[in-house]
């Protein structure tokens, strides 16, 4: 599978400039997949008291583990039909990629960099000029160090578009002469993976991804070693295919390929998050994963609530401000009351699905989660 993967440190736009390429080449009639290294990359020890997440000892960053995730959903790609795949994220400064981690990409990397004042400018208009950027000019210093053969594109006075039109220029990506034909779809056989996996589910707006981080970290203070996967972020395949519009069989699929490699990497347990529209779409994920005990908690708002999330979504005030993917963000008034009125219908003809049933509306996130974790019977408190 051709990849090409586009790193560098925070503020040099790798998410942005990766994103903008993926839509470009779909546009232009590819069959394309988005990744998100950082994304499937969600295993975290339980934190000691010097280390919230704590890091394997010899897997610093945990570079090595995201890599395997990459190289298993890889496959699934290819069998939904796709002909490349993009890759955003950060790697090793020292390693760089380890391509030998991903034997089923053909793969081509690009670093994007940008000069220290310009970087210090992007990071402190993002999370705000008081903020300590040490730790950001230190990796984007040590990956100018490292000397790697990578092609190296600096961003500093250039816009989204020049940087992309450059990245294609320069890595003249995707080659046709590599990539490969995309076939009919196909997917693996059920993965026999076992564990406990917590399916927080509803349509958009709902809180699915705010509650589900909270109950995930609640997990791992309680010293459960456990995971984390946004069904959406490893989901971006387009063109969506016509019989299946919200992409649940490459999601179920990657769902169950990145769950392979966090068991084995020691999680005890998945915490993951993503929409269901229809009843008749959970049975794909029970197929992908016959092993597993899928719980699944369905997320009720009302449609106030719903209204008021979405408008916050499309003006970018959520949590999940820069993740890939958010359509809403930028979108006019009339789209996003669309999108909270169609939120609304979906969760009425989702009445009666899912092991339990939560309500969000005038919550805080972490007293739902409370609730989550009591109601199925999974730690919530150290042991």
């Amino acid at each position: 599978m051709p990849v090409l993967w586009v790193y560098g440190a925070s503020g040099v736009g790798k998410t942005t400039v990766t994103w903008e390429l993926f839509v470009q080449l779909v546009r232009e009639g590819v069959p394309a997949g988005y990744v998100d290294i950082d994304q499937i990359g969600m295993c975290y020890a339980p934190p000691t008291p010097h280390h919230w997440a704590p890091e394997p000892v010899a897997d610093p960053g945990r570079h090595r583990l995201k890599t395997r995730a990459l190289d298993a959903v890889l496959a699934n790609f290819r069998d939904a039909g796709a002909r490349c795949v993009l890759v955003s994220g950060v790697t090793d400064p020292v390693r760089g990629v380890e391509a030998s981690h991903v034997p089923h990409a053909a793969l081509t990397t690009c670093r994007l960099r940008a000069e220290p004042a310009e970087l210090r400018r992007r990071l402190a208009a993002r999370a705000g000029a008081t903020s300590d950027f040490a730790a950001e000019l230190a990796y984007a210093d040590a990956l100018d160090r490292a000397g790697t053969t990578d092609l190296c594109l600096d961003t500093t006075g250039l816009t989204i578009a020049e940087v992309v039109a450059e990245v294609r220029a320069r890595t003249g990506w995707p080659d046709p002469a590599v990539s490969v034909e995309a076939p009919s779809p196909t997917f693996p056989a059920p993965d026999p993976t076992p564990g406990r996996i917590l399916w927080l589910c509803g349509p958009a707006a709902v809180g699915k991804s705010t509650v589900g981080w909270q109950v995930y970290q609640r997990l791992r203070v309680a010293g459960v070693n456990a995971a984390f996967v946004d069904l959406d972020q490893v989901g971006f395949f387009r063109p969506v295919p016509a019989g299946d519009p919200g992409n649940h069989r490459l999601k179920a699929a990657n769902l169950a390929a990145v769950w392979r490699v966090f068991r084995s990497s020691g999680a005890e347990c998945l915490v993951t998050v993503g929409p269901l529209d229809r009843a008749e779409e959970v049975p794909t994920y029970h197929a992908a994963l016959p092993a597993a005990r899928i719980t699944l908690c369905r997320l009720h708002a009302s449609p106030r609530v719903l209204a008021d999330r979405v408008a916050r979504r499309g003006r970018g005030l959520t949590p999940t401000r820069g993740l890939a993917g958010d359509e809403l963000i930028g979108q006019s008034r009339e789209r996003l009351h669309e999108v909270a009125a169609r939120s609304a219908r979906v969760l009425d003809a989702l009445a009666g699905v899912g092991d339990l049933w939560v309500e969000t509306d005038d919550r805080p996130a972490d007293e739902i989660a409370a609730e989550i974790l009591r109601r199925t019977g999974w730690p919530s408190r150290p042991r």
